[in-house]
């Protein structure tokens, strides 16, 4: 229970916030309330401005000025009239989706992945460039800004309004400041404050966050995870990272690094990572592990078709996988072996967090079979019964688009989520 004085001290301090921040407050509600509008329309597709007083317990008065400033921006269109319920027909609402867009990029290890949607998350348009990741910020970023531009430069024409940008990095990071935290493949861009450098560049909302963690709220959206509520997500490529979606919440841990299942040690004292450890799941299963353990293989003698094509030096994930369905042995067992190295790792995850289903996707989900045979395989002989026996094993149904598309949606989910940005981004 407060103290006298301590009731007093409330008192105070509640009536000088009143007195000095009575224009804010009101501005405030009027932007929650404004919000409130904009989502009952969202969600009812067609509504009557009487039928949105009467759901918000908003003044009519208050609806109709709302409603006005919403078609004044475009935001809101009319759809003709509805049924009469003994009065003049109302006139039916629904929101614009077209009235603006948003943006989604991926920044990978090896390329740069642009797309762009419309308020409903429908995509615009898209485009991707090889990239280098190790050039970090100093020679990376003005590459990401000159892709980006150029994406801005189409909506610029098209008159669309861009509401904000989102960012997909292939590394830990503190999700509060949108910085980049030790990333064992992005060498450089350590503590790099990649949100506000962006957001002053382009003078627009920025949000920065993990590409596993994107790519799950992708397939949770539009892709193979829709209905569930306890979903990983691994991209496999030239890292390996997992994004979770905990009871319908990205989980990202007490500093943002988790989920990092690419540093799980599979094998003590194995080869050396990136990361300063040895044995990770990341340094015998990744991309550039099977194309290392190709070349020693051909350098130790084993007759494989890959020896002779000419190709070896800049092997491609999908030259491998076409040699690999060929019938070449080596092919076919190095998908193999990291078949077997994930689905370790993806037991001990399904053991710890009981997923209802896992996601692969990333550069290594186009060998399909030749990679999910040997790794479903194994985690069923390694996890718990209990944990496995509900737990859907499947390739990404979104592709290369997932993190961009990912990042997309999550600018809307903060777009329409409260009166701070219900369509201020401008």
């Amino acid at each position: 229970m407060s103290t006298e004085h301590e009731l007093e001290h409330d008192q105070l301090v509640w009536s000088g916030t009143r007195r000095g921040n009575e224009s804010a407050n009101n501005r405030l509600m009027g932007e929650f309330n404004r919000s409130i509008v904009i989502n009952l329309i969202r969600q009812e597709r067609s509504i009557s401005r009487a039928e949105i007083a009467h759901r918000t317990k908003l003044s009519r008065s208050a609806v109709s000025n709302i409603i006005t400033m919403l078609l004044e921006e475009g935001l809101v269109n009319t759809i003709g009239t509805g049924e009469s319920s003994g009065g003049r027909r109302p006139i039916m609402l629904n929101f614009n989706y077209s009235a603006g867009s948003v943006l989604g990029i991926d920044i990978a290890a090896d390329h740069l992945f642009a797309l762009t949607t419309d308020l409903e998350g429908n995509i615009l348009a898209q485009e991707g460039q090889p990239f280098n990741i190790d050039m970090g910020p100093e020679l990376g970023l003005p590459i990401v800004i000159a892709h980006i531009r150029r994406t801005l430069e189409q909506h610029t024409a098209n008159n669309r309004r861009v509401l904000g940008l989102g960012l997909g990095v292939p590394g830990p990071l503190d999700h509060t400041t949108g910085t980049v935290i030790a990333p064992p493949i992005m060498p450089g861009w350590d503590r790099f404050p990649l949100r506000q450098y962006l957001s002053r560049e382009f003078n627009m909302p920025v949000l920065v966050e993990n590409d596993a963690n994107l790519a799950a709220v992708a397939e949770k959206w539009r892709g193979a995870a829709q209905g569930f509520q306890n979903i990983a997500y691994v991209k496999a490529g030239p890292g390996i990272g997992c994004g979770l979606i905990l009871d319908n919440k990205v989980y990202r841990g007490q500093r943002g690094s988790a989920g990092e299942i690419g540093h799980i040690t599979i094998i003590r004292d194995g080869p050396a990572c990136r990361c300063g450890s040895a044995g990770c799941l990341e340094s015998i299963a990744a991309l550039p592990a099977i194309f290392s353990r190709a070349r020693l293989a051909i350098k130790n003698g084993r007759a494989t078709s890959l020896s002779h094509a000419g190709m070896l030096d800049d092997l491609t994930t999908e030259q491998l996988v076409s040699t690999a369905n060929e019938g070449d042995k080596l092919a076919r067992e190095l998908f193999e072996d990291s078949g077997r190295y994930i689905g370790i790792a993806l037991a001990n995850l399904i053991n710890l967090f009981n997923p209802g289903i896992v996601v692969l996707g990333g550069e290594l989900a186009v060998a399909d079979d030749l990679l999910m045979r040997p790794l479903r395989e194994t985690v069923r002989s390694r996890s718990l019964l209990a944990s496995y026996e509900q737990t859907g094993i499947v390739v990404s149904q979104l592709g290369c688009e997932a993190v961009a598309l990912g990042a997309a949606m999550t600018v809307l989910q903060e777009v329409f989520r409260g009166p701070e940005l219900a369509l201020g981004m401008s």
